[in-house]
């Protein structure tokens, strides 16, 4: 790899991480009472997400949908067979609770995020569900056309999901 390629593949990471951490923190400044900063944070979160997509396109990372839906579909699987698991048990051995929480929570969605994957993977090219998706906002599992009654990881009320269409 290229001390470009590098470069572009740590600007990519660091431009998302960005993106989600400038998120977290206009809820938070919501929150507190500061909409004029955190639309500011929620303007900028949108910036990095632009610089992100520049970056990833100059590394060739989007390809056709099929490439995409494997590549998907590897990257959960690397995490919940191999990532969480190694982290999940140094979170216990440690007594960090919340982390293991998080962890867990995460591991078991990324199962579901591979099903998913897999499933439209399989179906693409033939005529498929156009259908929503809900997320709980507390894990993150996702279920397709309707939110579950409860949350089976972690027990959120199904009301509570987001759409996402």
């Amino acid at each position: 790899m290229s001390r470009t390629e590098e470069h572009l593949r740590e600007a990519f990471a660091g431009e998302s991480q960005a993106n989600r951490r400038y998120l977290a923190f206009a809820a938070a400044a919501d929150k507190e009472g500061y909409p004029q900063v955190a639309r500011l944070f929620r303007a900028a979160a949108e910036a990095e997400t632009i610089h992100a997509h520049n970056h990833l396109k100059a590394l060739k990372g989007v390809k056709t949908t099929g490439e995409n839906l494997a590549e998907a579909i590897a990257g959960e699987t690397h995490e919940f067979k191999s990532m969480y698991p190694e982290m999940l048990e140094a979170a216990k051995a440690e007594g960090h609770t919340e982390a293991e929480r998080s962890f867990h929570y995460a591991n078991e969605v990324e199962k579901v995020h591979a099903r998913l994957y897999q499933k439209l993977l399989d179906n693409l090219g033939s005529s498929q569900d156009n259908c929503p998706f809900y997320v709980c906002p507390v894990c993150g599992f996702t279920s397709e056309q309707e939110p579950p009654d409860t949350c089976p990881v972690c027990g959120t009320k199904g009301k509570l999901f987001k759409r996402i269409d």
